[in-house]
């Protein structure tokens, strides 16, 4: 078994030597996305965090129908996926309140 793993580890750094040797090399770098103002800043950080605590939310939400599921009837599993529930509640309420914190990040900046 050891043999395999090291023979799976020298591959997957020859693999990486050779994928970024050629970017070590790069003359200039290239802006896909530029922000114009500071407002579209603020707006493309709010999509962000909204979309990063939904998802987050989303993940608690469903492990803690698992957790529930599959409590049968453990008393300790059904408060853990209750937990996991009210997790998922504060979740979904930040992600909601997120474009208010933007909004007040927005007037303190100035924008």
């Amino acid at each position: 078994m050891r043999r395999r793993g090291g023979w799976l580890l020298g591959a997957l750094v020859a693999v990486l030597l050779v994928v970024t040797a050629p970017a070590a090399h790069a003359e200039a770098a290239y802006v896909l996305a530029q922000a114009s103002s500071v407002t579209q800043v603020l707006n493309n950080v709010r999509g962000w965090l909204m979309g990063i605590l939904a998802a987050l939310a989303t993940v608690f939400l469903t492990v803690g129908g698992v957790r529930y599921v599959l409590a049968a009837g453990d008393p300790s599993e059904v408060e853990k996926a209750k937990q996991a529930f009210r997790s998922a509640g504060w979740g979904y309420a930040l992600a909601a309140l997120a474009p208010l914190v933007v909004d007040i990040l927005a007037r303190i900046v100035g924008a």
